[in-house]
């Protein structure tokens, strides 16, 4: 392995009898030899112990609007700061960040930054949170763990974008430092899973119901649709009345589309009307804060409030604009409150993008 490498010890490994270390990070439990890489590649077998290489190493950072994680009850309108690794511990075919995810070149690390640094970029930035996304923090845990530390010590939120295919000692701490997430679930059919992510459903589903009844962190879930692969009506019916069932009516949904890209390059893009059939779906079935994405729909895009049906909260793209609720998150009509963490008043960030270049700041 390259000595350049920086081997950060990590916690959850255990050796075997017959001489490989096994990773317990995730449900992979991926068995090395010395000198070995597991499926995500960013974690190793180095000296006889797993150890992390790419802790303080990011494939860069950018100031987004809160909206695209995408979170839309988590302090609408503020700017958060982005950064991710590289690798992942699912191997989806229809990867739409497959630079960075499926990236096994260090040389992708192109900016340095230990968790106090971004901590404080953060906060000079005027940035309400921090997220790690654009590939799994789940395979970055020690150095998310740490930079999640230090964003709170200076009174920033953090979020955490992820499939939550992650096993339960280290989710346990990993959503300890966690204020927000946006879940990827990815479908409802572990044959899916199995032949387009290589992982399985059922971890997921544990880590959702985890989210729901051990934690506080506010959680919203995403599932890419696929033609042909998981947007039959049957699959979002039976999808959407397990999260009624299982996380209640107010946990946000995303239906997003798909763009042919990475190893699924022969599907079609997703359909519109795909994204407002598996929206209308979910309302059927109870769930009271549904959206698409991906496509411009400001029906779709917008906040309603489940009770009057008044516009709470308006998006255009990634801009707001109407803005009907109160100082405590209430519906201005009718009263209801509307779920999830909200400011009296709304960031006026927008869709801006900006890039950061953590090297450049002092």
């Amino acid at each position: 392995m390259n000595a350049s490498i920086n081997y950060y010890p990590t916690q959850y490994w255990h050796r075997l009898e017959d001489g490989r270390v096994q990773c317990d990070l995730c449900p992979r439990e991926c068995r090395l030899k010395e000198g070995q890489q597991g499926l995500c590649f960013v974690r190793a077998c180095h000296d006889g112990e797993i150890v992390l290489t790419t802790y303080g190493r990011s494939s860069g950072f950018c100031v987004d609007p809160i909206e695209k994680k995408p979170l839309n009850h988590f302090l609408p309108g503020t700017p958060v700061l982005s950064f991710g690794t590289a690798g992942c511990n699912l191997s989806c075919r229809f990867c739409q960040n497959w630079d960075m995810s499926k990236s096994r070149e260090m040389d992708t690390l192109a900016d340095d930054a230990s968790p106090k640094k971004i901590a404080q970029v953060a906060a000079q930035l005027a940035c309400k949170s921090v997220a790690f996304t654009y590939n799994d923090p789940v395979i970055f845990h020690e150095y998310a763990v740490d930079t999640a530390i230090a964003c709170h010590e200076l009174g920033i939120k953090t979020v955490a974008v992820t499939a939550g295919y992650i096993s339960p000692k280290p989710r346990v701490e990993f959503f300890k430092h966690i204020d927000a997430a946006n879940v990827d679930l990815k479908s409802f059919d572990d044959d899916f899973y199995h032949k387009l992510t290589g992982a399985h459903l059922k971890p997921v589903l544990d880590t959702l119901v985890y989210l729901k009844e051990k934690t506080g962190v506010w959680f919203e879930l995403t599932t890419l649709l696929i033609p042909g692969e998981n947007d039959s009506d049957q699959e979002l019916d039976k999808m959407t009345r397990w999260v009624v069932a299982n996380l209640g009516p107010d946990v946000p949904m995303h239906f997003t589309a798909f763009h042919p890209d990475w190893k699924m390059r022969d599907h079609p893009p997703t359909p519109p009307a795909t994204l407002s059939r598996a929206r209308t779906v979910a309302m059927e079935n109870g769930i009271r804060y549904a959206y698409t994405g991906n496509v411009h729909d400001g029906i779709g895009g917008s906040t309603w409030c489940h009770s009057c049906n008044q516009l709470l909260i308006e998006r255009d793209w990634y801009e707001l604009g109407v803005w009907h609720l109160t100082e405590d998150g209430c519906c201005d009509q009718c009263g209801e409150p509307c779920a999830g963490l909200f400011e009296a008043r709304p960031g006026q960030w927008g869709g801006k993008r900006q890039p950061v270049r953590m090297r450049e700041i002092a």
